[in-house]
């Protein structure tokens, strides 16, 4: 009897566990397929990745991996002085891994305008719209998550991060935070790039999906270092069981602003 109870248990758990790691996007507003939970949702593939990424052919305009979109000719506003008189980082144009998120975000561009369709046959390097047919919600995003190409009133990307004064060698970080409201980040190369990132939990000089992730681009006086940008604090495969978070799409959970003090000194 026991032993049928230690292996009903173990059946269990490996039960627990495959459902859990099978759960992620599918579970998200990012499934636009009919049995996706959003509002925005089509029935002509069953392809979940497809509309963000495509395995052949992608857009390598666009900083972020096997990119399936286009982006949008949008002129955006961003958060600025005109925010907030303690900021400290400059603020650069729209670019790097947010112009990805922007393309659909931004409400200006049809989340099914494609570079390539699903399925045989769709490979079509430039991309076009393909005018799938929505059965629920529309073509572009509604709601909340619908950013406008003004950005004055969301969180700013493509900031300095802590008000810039960081580079970065090797696994050194060289320089101060011109802001000392901020957590200091760690650094390493990877294929040749220094990257930047705030470890979130352990301090293992590993960089997580659970950390904060910074994006290394060139600011004022030609002095490249780490960036805030959407995915920063967004992952965008991770649903709400994830990090036991109230929303989808967080990389650390909401509870207790938890996310924000993971950079924030407050």
């Amino acid at each position: 009897m026991k032993k049928i109870f230690h292996r009903s248990l173990a059946a269990a758990s490996i039960a627990l566990i495959a459902g859990t790691a099978s759960a992620g996007i599918t579970n998200t507003p990012h499934n636009l397929t009919a049995t996706g939970p959003g509002p925005n949702k089509q029935s002509t593939t069953q392809q979940i990745c497809v509309f963000c990424h495509t395995p052949h052919a992608a857009n390598t305009a666009v900083n972020a991996p096997l990119w399936n979109k286009g982006l949008p000719p949008t002129t955006y506003t961003t958060y600025s002085t005109a925010n907030s008189n303690t900021i400290d980082g400059a603020v650069l144009t729209v670019g790097s891994v947010s112009a990805a998120c922007l393309s659909c975000h931004d409400g200006t561009q049809a989340m099914d305008n494609l570079v390539n369709a699903p399925g045989s046959g769709g490979l079509v390097v430039g991309g076009s719209n393909r005018n799938y047919t929505w059965t629920t919600g529309a073509n572009k995003i509604t709601g909340v998550a619908n950013l406008q190409p003004d950005l004055t009133n969301d969180h700013p990307i493509g900031i300095q991060y802590c008000g810039g004064g960081l580079t970065g060698t090797g696994t050194t970080v060289n320089g101060t935070c011109n802001d000392k409201d901020f957590k200091l980040p760690v650094t390493k190369t990877i294929n040749g790039v220094q990257v930047f990132w705030v470890d979130t939990s352990v301090a293992n000089n590993t960089r997580e999906k659970t950390d904060m992730i910074l994006y290394t681009r060139t600011f004022t006086g030609a002095q490249t270092g780490p960036s805030v940008e959407c995915a920063s604090c967004h992952d965008p495969h991770s649903d709400k069981a994830a990090t036991g978070s109230d929303v989808n799409f967080m990389r650390v959970t909401t509870s207790g602003s938890k996310i924000c003090l993971s950079c924030h000194v407050k």
